[in-house]
């Protein structure tokens, strides 16, 4: 990124490291008694995670989000007794003024992409510790919330707006931006607010935006409090949703430390994740080791081993790889995805969960952050492919790695340097979490969304596979279930695999992007799905074309007092 008069696709390096005492635009404080939280957004305006501009009027970007990301996943894992979530302004009269927009108008197209999707998974993230977690957050709007500030509010379950004749709620970008709502917003107030649409219209290219008591009747806001009890008022609405919620009182939260990995120009290594780069073939090799000596199925013993019990370490190691790969390695567009372990082993993270998810906060929270990885996995734009060689662990949870790849292929035989044919060949193994435990956003299970199709014919085949879960299941019988793309012997395998992945590299990226979407997604759209396939890719298009990105741009224009000039061709 440089200054506002130009891009560039060199992006700085960018860390998604942060713990509570690092955080410059955030201050979270804990009423345990209650088991309520505040978090309030209060921005250092010369913090910006990269050099070029001021965040100003309570505006973000990405740095703001990584810090919001860090306090979602401690107040899920370290504050298990946190019941409810006040999120609201450290500033007076300004809640927030959404993305700062000459962070915007000087970033690269990757940048602002990168940006918008993790802002996305933020929010979803948000809604899904409503959803998942019993801990309910409640948007405390003390000020105007322009753009991203509303959609932050709109991740919330309830929105409380101040009624102190000035602030209002707004998403301004198409008549002062020339670009959308990208992180939900028009997705959100459709459908999750259920306003109705012309007056979503009316919204969404009305740039000062609606206060009081039109914006709860046309259900922007849940309710609209008097200056004079306002504190007093967001208090009980906060101790409603945390007498409401079946989080526990009485338990202790366990402690997320600083990740251990090691760096180089050539990969990313973790204790279970591990990530090779080969630059002249612009594709990376991840490989997730299984549990060392299986998973502790004790609930007592899960909670000694807080962060080091593997279904956690490896996902938060996972987690931490993904996004490091998709914002520092632009050019490493094909992502091949192996496991390596024991096949028992692996199959006790699900055994841990189907036992004790609905009765133990931790393990829930363990399964439920699984499945946000692999979503954030699932919208990776980068080639997934999976390598099932002998070795490999792919069974049950671990499995839902391969299934997330746009492409399987399982080794028919071994690999074994002396010709041993009696080395173990290739097996994968199906559990019931393969049936819908860890969903995709289109609402589906990714075996679902393997087998989708008209007439049922889908449902039928997910029912015979259901009947084969539990035993070890090798290549030629892989690919007659379709469960792989592909299953070539020991003696065409380094080739097949060699020219399916040069083939891939020779393909246009942009290209690629948009048909492992399409296929990604099949099947019936969620609000979820939306945002992220539909929203998504108009904004990503609108963000390259000149009327909003070019030198007469509305980006480049804003704040300067002069008007974009825009090309009228519909396009």
């Amino acid at each position: 990124m440089t200054d506002a008069g130009t891009t560039t696709e060199t992006t700085p390096a960018v860390d998604f490291d942060r713990e509570p005492g690092s955080y410059r635009h955030w201050k979270l404080d804990l009423d345990d008694a209650a088991g309520i939280a505040y978090v309030r957004l209060d921005i250092a305006e010369d913090g910006g995670i990269v050099p070029g501009y001021e965040l100003k009027m309570n505006s973000y970007d990405l740095g703001v989000d990584i810090e919001l990301y860090d306090i979602t996943q401690r107040l899920r894992f370290e504050h298990p007794t946190i019941r409810a979530v006040v999120l609201t302004s450290g500033k007076d009269k300004n809640f927030c003024a959404g993305a700062n927009i000459r962070m915007l108008a000087q970033s690269s197209h990757s940048w602002k992409v990168n940006f918008c999707k993790f802002t996305n998974e933020t929010r979803n993230g948000i809604e899904d510790a409503t959803a998942s977690s019993g801990q309910t957050w409640i948007a405390a709007v003390n000020g105007t919330a322009a753009g991203g500030g509303y959609e932050m509010a709109l991740a919330c379950e309830q929105i409380l707006l101040i009624d102190d004749n000035s602030s209002t709620v707004a998403l301004p970008e198409v008549p002062l931006l020339g670009v959308l709502p990208g992180t939900g917003g028009l997705t959100r107030v459709t459908d999750k607010r259920r306003v109705r649409k012309d007056r979503a219209d009316v919204f969404a290219t009305k740039s000062e935006g609606i206060r009081g008591k039109q914006a709860m009747e046309w259900k922007l806001v849940d309710e609209v409090i008097p200056k004079r009890t306002w504190d007093e008022t967001v208090r009980e609405r906060a101790e409603a949703a945390a007498a409401a919620s079946s989080r526990p009182t009485d338990a202790t939260g366990i402690t997320l430390p600083p990740l251990q990995r090691t760096e180089t120009g050539e990969g990313i290594d973790y204790r279970y994740v591990h990530a090779a780069f080969d630059r002249d073939r612009g594709l990376v090799e991840i490989t997730v080791d299984g549990p060392e000596g299986g998973v502790p199925e004790s609930l007592e013993r899960v909670h000694e081993l807080g962060a080091e019990f593997w279904p956690l370490a490896m996902t938060r190691e996972l987690d931490d790889l993904i996004l490091r790969l998709r914002a520092n390695e632009l050019e490493l567009g094909t992502w091949i995805i192996r496991t390596r372990g024991d096949v028992e082993d692996a199959l006790a993270m699900e055994r841990v969960i189907e036992t004790h998810s609905r009765d133990d906060w931790l393990v829930n929270e363990v399964r439920h952050y699984f499945k946000r990885v692999l979503k954030r996995l699932d919208v990776t734009s980068r080639s997934l492919i999976a390598l099932i060689e002998p070795g490999s662990c792919f069974a049950g949870a671990l499995l839902e790695l391969a299934l997330a790849c746009d492409r399987q292929y399982m080794l028919d035989g071994t690999l074994d340097p002396d010709g041993d044919e009696q080395g173990d060949e290739a097996q994968i193994m199906l559990s019931e979490s393969n049936f819908g435990t860890f969903p995709m956003s289109n609402g589906l299970s990714r075996l679902g969304s393997r087998f989708y199709g008209p007439g049922g014919d889908g449902d039928d085949h997910l029912a015979k596979l259901r009947q084969e879960t539990g035993r070890r299941i090798e290549a030629v019988e892989a690919m007659e279930m379709g469960l792989v793309t592909d299953a070539p012997d020991d003696i065409d395998w380094d080739d097949e695999v060699r020219i399916m992945l040069e083939e891939r590299a020779s393909l246009s990226p942009d290209a690629l992007t948009g048909m492992e979407a399409n296929h990604r997604f099949v099947g019936p759209e969620t609000m979820e799905s939306r945002i992220f396939s539909r929203l998504t890719a108009w904004q990503n298009w609108i963000f390259v074309r000149p009327n909003a990105s070019g030198p007469e741009g509305a980006l480049r224009k804003y704040g300067t007092g002069r008007k974009a000039e825009f090309d009228r061709r519909r396009v």
